[in-house]
């Protein structure tokens, strides 16, 4: 086992830009709080992971006005260090009514594959509404 490439959470590893982001309500959207969504999302990431296109699907909580939780999984086929191939991530975050998203993500066991098999790693980001751009932590370990 090759020891983690560990990454600070003050050192970015990289960025992503939401390419594309569709939101449809689960039930009434003009039910009171909470209230349920979906989203299916594409991101392009660059740096330790690189990936002109990924494929998310979130389910969205709403607690209150633009404020809440969201739990999803996204296909990640690219690259990390420099080597080829898929994983998924199980991605956990809040969002709250000032803008601000925190996200933690976590690549999904057993996911890896092609020169990416047995990669494990986790990481985080915090968005904040208007950037265009938002940098990503990630540390992994990737068996030689």
């Amino acid at each position: 086992m090759s020891t983690p490439t560990p990454v600070p959470a003050s050192a970015p590893a990289g960025g992503f830009t939401f390419k594309n982001w569709e939101e449809h309500p689960v039930g009434p959207a003009d039910a009171p709080f909470p209230r349920l969504a979906r989203a299916v999302v594409t991101n392009a990431f660059t740096g330790v992971v690189t990936a002109p296109e990924t494929v998310c699907a979130y389910t969205i909580a709403y607690t209150g006005e633009n404020a809440g939780t969201f739990a999803g999984m996204e296909l990640v086929t690219g690259t990390v260090g420099g080597r080829k191939g898929s994983f998924v991530l199980e991605e956990r975050g809040t969002f709250d009514a000032t803008g601000t998203t925190r996200c933690a993500f976590e690549v999904v066991p057993g996911s890896a594959s092609a020169d990416l098999a047995g990669l494990t790693g986790s990481g985080s980001f915090v968005y904040r509404h208007g950037e265009t751009s938002v940098d990503y932590a990630f540390a992994y370990d990737l068996p030689r």
